[in-house]
């Protein structure tokens, strides 16, 4: 199936929640998620959560720890490893951010199957905390496309693009 390129969004497909909510609500932290929901973008909120999670003591093991225990329908592994096995082009395109995606797909041992991982930046920074930002700045730069993505991710120009580098192969 060489050509073939296999694109999964994350949250609720390749697991079986949103992983944003999920490591919210293990980690005991939604009545406060849920006060600031309405007052700023998501993606400004997640990094906000971590930053209060961290001053409480959360630490990044924690949040992987979390993340290890996420739920997943057992045939999408797989399934995962069966379009691998294909020979398929595998990427991800998601709203998640890239320690959520990277720490779940690591502990399935999925890791190395996917060519791409399009979405929400993320780093650990030297205090130990997550940070979580935008896959695109929409304040200096919005997408401006006319679907209903949030203004941080456009999954539909992400796969422009990357059908567009197909093509150029």
């Amino acid at each position: 199936m060489e050509g073939i390129v296999a694109i999964f969004d994350f949250d609720k497909t390749i697991i079986d929640v949103d992983s944003d909510n999920w490591v919210i609500d293990e980690l005991g932290y939604t009545k406060l998620f849920s006060k600031l929901l309405l007052t700023m973008p998501w993606n400004t909120l997640m990094d906000t959560m971590m930053h209060e999670m961290h001053a409480k003591g959360v630490t990044i093991d924690d949040i992987a720890n979390v993340l290890t225990r996420i739920l997943i329908h057992p045939r999408v592994v797989p399934a995962i490893k069966a379009t691998h096995a294909m020979g398929c082009d595998m990427k991800v395109v998601s709203d998640a951010n890239m320690f959520f995606i990277e720490t779940v797909l690591n502990h399935l041992g999925i890791r190395n199957y996917f060519s791409e991982i399009a979405t929400n930046l993320s780093y650990v920074d030297d205090e130990g905390r997550l940070r979580i930002f935008p896959h695109c700045d929409f304040v200096k730069s919005p997408h401006g496309c006319c679907n209903p993505c949030p203004p941080n991710m456009c999954k539909g120009e992400v796969i422009k693009r990357i059908l567009s580098e197909e093509g150029n192969k």
